[in-house]
């Protein structure tokens, strides 16, 4: 993949490797538990790099990444699967939380202390 893919290239591009490579999607609740798994790995890292746990070893503070581009492979693999376009949801998404969250963020205080 290149710097600059779509959410829909992403989609096509994961579904042909899916395909090809992967031989078929596994079910839609293995994913789901796999994106599950994924996300743990992903707190795991966030709490040792930003919160209060150290690192075993310092192999693992590079993987932040990796375990990112891992939860969106899978949650890519659901959308695939359910008929989702992620690319129509997010900016539907964006639209929803601009009207619930007009002014809601701005009005809270804990945000400006």
């Amino acid at each position: 993949m290149s710097n600059s893919v779509t959410i829909q290239q992403a989609q096509e591009q994961v579904d042909q490797w899916i395909k090809t490579i992967g031989v078929k999607y596994f079910s839609e609740l293995t994913n789901l538990g796999i994106l599950m798994e994924e996300v743990g790995e992903l707190s795991r890292i966030m709490v040792r790099k930003y919160g209060d746990q150290s690192f075993k070893n310092k192999e693992d503070e590079l993987m932040l990444a990796d375990e990112m581009a891992d939860i969106l492979f899978v949650l890519i693999c659901l959308a695939n699967q359910t008929g989702i376009d992620l690319t129509t949801a997010l900016e539907k998404n964006f639209q929803k939380k601009t009207i619930r969250d007009a002014t809601r963020h701005q009005n809270n205080e804990k945000l400006h202390r």
